[in-house]
């Protein structure tokens, strides 16, 4: 019997959520994804001090103000450890970004294509980068004009079905409903209990939003992320793509039990009618889930603090 981690993968993109080259390599996955926090996470690895440098040194010379320069050395790093992470996995690299522009639509859409563009001059094709977002308004806004010009989107910190409904409706590579996150609300929020996976209101809600794709012929693909445990993704085998950490990963690769497919397109079927499209109507769909909106601010409110960790990482930097 293989492992469960390689019959996912017959069924299912396996993406790994990690910025970490080693965990990626070991796993091979198809795809890896990074953000604001995971970037973090890999600055602090001695693998990187020399990226971290090099970044520096490269933002320096680029000259602007002090602010600049820093921006400049955030998006050099997540460039740099994209283009690593390019070198070993066939797909593609999630790249994110900064969060704070999560309710400007221009300063995403500048932001983006400058990231493309660096990508570009170290030899990185567009069609190997996706670039992520928030799933606000204005960050599909975003990602809607970006397509146009070929720039492929990730719509991250996604939690309600509204917002899957108007990426869809915005023409975007892909979404990434946060499964864990979802479920970590209810768990403080509500007397729910979760006896089997099947239960858990994030694998519901990833499941809903995949049989209304496929059932309405909606190109955008459904990538589950942020996950608490290996039976949220077994309850989702066969999602077009689910972003993995490697203690889950490893998990996976440990268990050599049966994985039947959970999701199949053939099987998709819906009772969801379109929303009412429309900026009030979005804005009010998400006001009405109490959920989505908290999570999502609360989502964008630490990547924001990460980020800026990072930023302080990187003006402390002795290397």
């Amino acid at each position: 019997m293989t492992s469960k981690l390689e019959q996912l993968k017959t069924m299912t993109l396996v993406v790994a959520d990690t910025g970490d080259i080693e965990a990626i390599r070991r796993f091979e996955p198809e795809d890896a994804t990074t953000n604001p926090s995971l970037l973090l996470k890999a600055a602090e690895l001695p693998h990187y001090r020399e990226l971290i440098a090099q970044a520096r040194d490269w933002a320096h010379a680029g000259g602007g103000s002090s602010e600049e320069q820093l921006a400049n050395c955030c998006d050099r790093l997540a460039v740099d450890i994209g283009k690593e992470i390019t070198r070993i996995v066939p797909g593609r690299v999630s790249t994110e970004v900064d969060a704070r522009l999560s309710f400007d639509t221009e300063g995403t859409i500048e932001r983006a294509r400058k990231l493309i563009a660096l990508y570009e001059e170290a030899g990185v094709p567009r069609n190997r980068v996706l670039i992520k977002t928030a799933s606000t308004w204005e960050g599909i806004r975003a990602a809607e004009r970006l397509e146009r010009e070929d720039i492929n989107c990730n719509l991250t910190l996604l939690f309600g079905f509204g917002q899957a409904a108007a990426c869809a409706d915005a023409g975007v590579t892909l979404i990434s409903p946060f499964v864990g996150r979802i479920l970590d609300w209810h768990t403080a929020n509500t007397d729910l209990v979760v006896t089997q996976p099947e239960d858990d209101p994030g694998v519901q809600s990833v499941t809903r939003i995949y049989h209304y794709y496929k059932a309405n012929g909606y190109d955008t693909i459904v990538m589950g992320a942020s996950f608490r445990n290996a039976g949220e993704i077994e309850a989702l085998a066969g999602c077009d793509r689910l972003t993995i950490s490697p203690g889950l990963l490893e998990t996976l690769a440990a268990d050599e039990g049966d994985l039947p497919r959970r999701l199949d397109p053939a099987a998709a079927s819906s009772d969801d009618s379109n929303p009412a499209t429309g900026e009030a109507a979005f804005r009010f769909d998400l006001n009405e889930d109490r959920m989505a909106t908290e999570k999502l601010a609360d989502g964008i409110r630490n990547f924001v603090a990460d980020q800026r960790r990072l930023e302080r990482l990187l003006q402390n930097f002795d290397g």
